[in-house]
C-alpha cells in the first residue's frame, strides 16, 4: 500500500462492512450503516431483503449499497440471479456479488459459468451497477480459480472475489495472487473471509486486492487509527 492507502480513510474506501448472517436484525443493519458512515467505508454489504433499509439509512453518505445473489451457494438457476439482481438494483443496490455456479465450473461447463455470470452483469449494468463474481476458492484447486477468473472477466465483470466466508475456508493471500495475475491489472480483486485484523487487509492488499470484504472492519479501522477495542463484535459470513 502506498502511503495515501495506508492512513486510515484510504484504508476505509477499501472495505465492504459486512453483516450476512442469517438472524441479523433490522437494529444490527442500521447499526453498520452508521458505523459506515462513520468510517467512510466503500459499501455496507447485506443480503438482500436489507438492501432497501440499507438504501434509506445510508442515502447521501457516498457509501454504496452492496447485496449478494444466488448466495452462498451458486446453485441457483441464472433466471433467478438476474431477478435477484434486478430487484436489488431497484430497490438501491449498486454493487452486487454474485457467487458462480461451483459445480459448472468443476464439471468443466465453461460456457454454462460465463453466460451465468454475463447474464447478472448485464442486469448490473442495465441498473448503474457493478459486479463481483465470488468464486469460493477453497473448493477450487488453482487451474480452475485461474479458469474462474478468466471467465469472469471475460463475462464483463468488474471484480473477482475470493470467497462466501460461508463455506470450508476464506481469502488467502496466496489465491488473491493468482487472481490478481488472471485477471491483470485493470479488474478489481476482492478478498473476503476470515480478514479480521488491520495486518491481515495489508497483506492481501499487497498480494493485489483493491477491495476487502470484512465484519472486522471497526476493529480494523480502530487499529488503524491507533486504539484498540476490547471484544469487538465479529458480525458474521466473513
Amino acid at each position: 500500500m502506498d502511503s495515501s492507502q495506508q492512513d486510515a480513510p484510504g484504508i476505509a474506501s477499501r472495505i465492504d462492512h459486512t453483516l450476512l448472517k442469517a438472524d441479523a436484525t433490522a437494529a444490527e443493519i442500521e447499526r453498520i450503516c452508521g458505523e459506515a458512515r462513520e468510517y467512510g467505508f466503500a459499501s455496507v454489504c447485506v443480503n438482500p431483503y436489507w438492501v432497501p433499509l440499507a438504501a434509506a439509512e445510508l442515502s447521501g453518505s457516498g457509501v454504496k449499497v452492496c447485496t449478494v445473489v444466488g448466495f452462498p451457494l451458486g446453485a441457483t438457476t441464472t433466471a433467478d440471479k438476474v431477478a435477484e439482481t434486478e430487484n436489488a438494483v431497484k430497490h438501491g443496490a449498486s454493487e452486487i456479488d454474485m457467487v458462480i455456479n461451483i459445480g459448472e465450473l468443476k464439471g468443466g461447463n465453461y460456457e454454462a459459468v460465463r453466460q451465468d455470470i454475463e447474464a447478472v452483469a448485464q442486469a448490473a449494468h442495465r441498473g448503474g451497477a457493478i459486479l463481483k463474481v465470488i468464486l469460493e476458492t477453497a473448493l477450487l484447486d488453482d487451474h480452475e480459480k485461474v479458469t474462474a477468473s478468466t471467465l469472469a472477466k471475460a463475462a464483463g465483470a468488474e471484480f473477482v472475489k475470493t470467497s462466501t466466508g460461508f463455506s470450508t475456508g476464506g481469502a488467502t493471500v496466496h489465491d488473491v495472487a493468482l487472481m490478481r495475475r488472471a485477471v491483470g491489472e485493470t479488474m478489481g480483486v476482492k478478498a473476503s473471509g476470515g480478514i479480521r485484523t488491520l495486518e491481515d487487509l495489508k497483506n492481501m492488499v499487497a498480494a493485489g486486492a483493491t477491495r476487502i470484504g470484512a465484519s472486522a472492519s471497526v476493529k480494523i479501522m480502530e487499529t488503524a487509527r491507533g486504539k484498540t477495542i476490547e471484544g469487538q463484535r465479529e458480525q458474521g459470513g466473513y
